[in-house]
């Protein structure tokens, strides 16, 4: 029987992630899992490990918030591992709706008996001066913001046509994924994971037009910096100073962020959930 390898992230701060953690690795150790880890956590039968030496890995089980599942994704994406998030109190968009019994984790692992979910991924470069001085990805968005503060004029275009120029605090492209995240804070639509679309908006613009655009993920966005100097933010992980004549080019990735859930979950019950929307007295119910 070949061997099957997991890898367990978890929040090193929060004493409940650590828990779950210990227990998962002494129930998976016992059916015969090697596991890894690369969160900053030391668990008996788990071995820490960065990136490069990570073993070809069957699923990433994810203990605490979306900010952990965006973490994780950075080791796991390029593998193609799953992501299962495991709620920990605070429903999140990426895990599982209700808090699931630990057995019930292991045993969907164990007998293979989870739902795959894919999840569109963006890609970014910065032009300056002709030359890619920086590149990289965000399975939420990314924004083009000021630094300081002090507004940032930033100038849009689409397929390589103008739409149109804004002083504002920055400017936000999300997938639908994102969408309930910071384009959500800052007036965007919420869009449902599975329709192919990318959301951009300025965010506090002073402009008589300045509502979110809703473009398909084919389109080319770039974001011209027509100020001193702002900051790039993938996901609020990966970030890179920008300069006035930046142009910051975003596209759909090839890639995608695999989502591995416990059930067929829809999407409107996430929603509920996290925002407790009233639907008491729905149909009867």
């Amino acid at each position: 029987m070949s061997e099957r390898n997991l890898l367990l992230v978890c929040n090193p701060s929060r004493k409940e992630a650590v828990d779950a953690a210990t227990a998962l690795a002494k129930d998976f150790t016992a059916g015969g899992f090697s596991l890894y880890t690369i969160s900053d956590v030391e668990i008996a039968g788990v071995i820490k490990c960065d990136v490069a030496s990570m073993p070809a890995l069957e699923v990433a089980v994810v203990l605490g918030g979306d900010g952990t599942m965006l973490r994780a994704a950075e080791v796991t994406r390029e593998q193609q591992i799953p992501l299962m998030g495991v709620n920990l109190g605070h429903v999140g968009f990426l895990a599982e709706v209700e808090k699931p019994p630990l057995s019930a984790i292991v045993s969907a692992i164990t007998k293979r008996e989870y739902v795959l979910d894919s999840r569109m991924v963006l890609q970014y470069a910065v032009k300056r001066g002709g030359k890619t001085v920086s590149q990289g990805w965000a399975l939420n968005e990314v924004t083009v913001e000021r630094e300081r503060s002090t507004m940032v004029e930033l100038f849009l275009e689409i397929d390589g046509r103008p739409i149109s120029r804004w002083g504002c605090d920055g400017l936000i492209c999300s997938t639908p994924t994102g969408s309930t995240a910071y384009a959500f804070s800052a007036g965007g639509p919420v869009v449902w994971p599975e329709v192919d679309a990318l959301v951009v908006l300025p965010i506090s613009a002073h402009a008589l037009f300045s509502r979110p655009l809703v473009i398909s993920p084919q389109s080319e966005i770039v974001v011209k910096v027509e100020s001193k100097e702002a900051v790039l933010s993938a996901d609020s992980l990966r970030k890179f100073d920008l300069l006035v004549g930046d142009r910051v080019v975003i596209t759909k990735d090839s890639h995608v962020v695999k989502l591995a859930h416990l059930t067929n979950t829809v999407f409107s019950d996430r929603l509920v959930a996290k925002f407790k929307l009233p639907v008491e007295g729905w149909r009867g119910e």
